[in-house]
């Protein structure tokens, strides 16, 4: 099986994502695009590099002679201007063009980082994005966001580079690290709760095949994610507007998430900032209870946490300040009005922020 979907950007065709379950068609999607007898810069990290680098060489060989491998170690640490130096430094001393190409090859920290590595080298060259985690399957690895933190902050630095292929081979999530598949999950219950709820309940009804990671089921639910994505960004290319609520969980999320030095995965936070999120939504009168502690518990089954120890609130909430989301007049904070339907609001107070936080702080005594 096999799926392509077509991204349009401003109404023009932009690029495909291609979903299959290996890597042999990866050669005949670049000849389409024109990228014979060009330089590939293959930019991962030292994780999955010894795993799959060798294989993307092979299946691009009979493209190119020039095939070059270069890779950084890997964690959100890396995600930052001195790894896009080296990644830029090693493309000049092999001499590459504005005709060369970029691969992306790796989860969503590589994906950022070569991305924005290729938005900027020469003016910007052509990238090719092949993710390697379920985030960034789902989520990061479409849309053409590019970016690294500075000094600790997230996405600081970017630009928007749109790829000119997403190839997704949903096989190497068996590869992948049982802690950051599930990390994945937050990223794609988003989707449900912002805008299907009818793919919510799915996910819920999937729940043993995703554990068993199923080919069948993976390649819907990363299809129907990429969907999703697709018909956001193609209203909303630049965030400008509804793309905005991709963001859900982010904010607080975010801010937990440099507040813990990086030790939580990014969709770890996002989970512990959707359900912060959809507290304040309960106490807004926009969710039932009900609603609420479903929401609450459904990312439970999918090893993602609802609680979490030692972080000080009100630094927290500091954070969420210097988030690039906050403007003059307020954060854009994403709010739920019921499962599969989300809003964007600035009027959400420090003291709303705060009892989102008090909410999923755990105590020794569980309170």
């Amino acid at each position: 099986m096999s799926s392509v979907l077509n991204v349009s950007v401003n109404k023009k065709p932009a690029y495909d994502i291609v979903i299959e379950r290996d890597f042999d068609k990866l050669s005949e999607e670049l000849e389409k695009l024109g990228f014979k007898d060009r330089k590939f810069m293959i930019v991962t990290d030292d994780i999955v590099s010894p795993i799959y680098a060798d294989k993307i060489k092979e299946a691009v060989s009979g493209l190119s002679a020039e095939v070059y491998v270069h890779a950084f170690k890997a964690g959100e640490n890396s995600k930052n201007m001195d790894t896009v130096t080296a990644i830029i430094t090693d493309m000049i001393e092999k001499r590459f063009n504005r005709k060369d190409v970029v691969i992306a090859l790796g989860g969503g920290v590589v994906g950022d980082v070569a991305g924005f590595a290729a938005a900027i080298y020469m003016r910007g060259i052509a990238v090719v994005q092949i993710p390697t985690s379920l985030l960034a399957q789902v989520d990061s690895s479409v849309g053409g966001k590019t970016g690294v933190d500075l000094n600790g902050y997230k996405n600081m630095v970017g630009a928007f580079k749109m790829p000119a292929l997403v190839y997704i081979n949903i096989s190497v999530l068996n590869t992948l690290d049982q802690r950051q598949y599930y990390a994945g999950m937050a990223e794609v219950m988003k989707y449900g709760l912002i805008m299907d709820g009818s793919f919510y309940e799915w996910l819920l009804g999937k729940m043993y095949e995703i554990h068993d990671k199923d080919a069948d089921t993976l390649e819907e639910m990363v299809e129907h994610c990429c969907a999703c994505k697709q018909r956001i960004v193609e209203r909303d290319p630049l965030e400008q507007g509804d793309r905005a609520l991709l963001n859900f969980g982010h904010t607080l999320g975010h801010a937990i998430e440099k507040y813990k030095g990086f030790t939580l995965l990014h969709g770890e936070c996002v989970a512990l900032g959707s359900v912060a999120a959809a507290f304040i939504s309960w106490k807004r009168d926009k969710l039932s209870m009900d609603e609420y502690y479903e929401i609450r518990d459904m990312f439970v089954p999918f090893n993602l946490p609802i609680s979490v120890e030692d972080i000080d609130v009100d630094e927290v909430i500091k954070l969420t300040k210097s988030d690039k989301k906050a403007e003059s007049d307020g954060i854009k904070f994403v709010l739920l009005k019921k499962v599969g339907k989300a809003v964007l609001d600035k009027s959400v107070s420090d003291e709303e922020l705060k009892a989102g936080l008090n909410e999923i702080l755990y105590t020794e005594d569980g309170e």
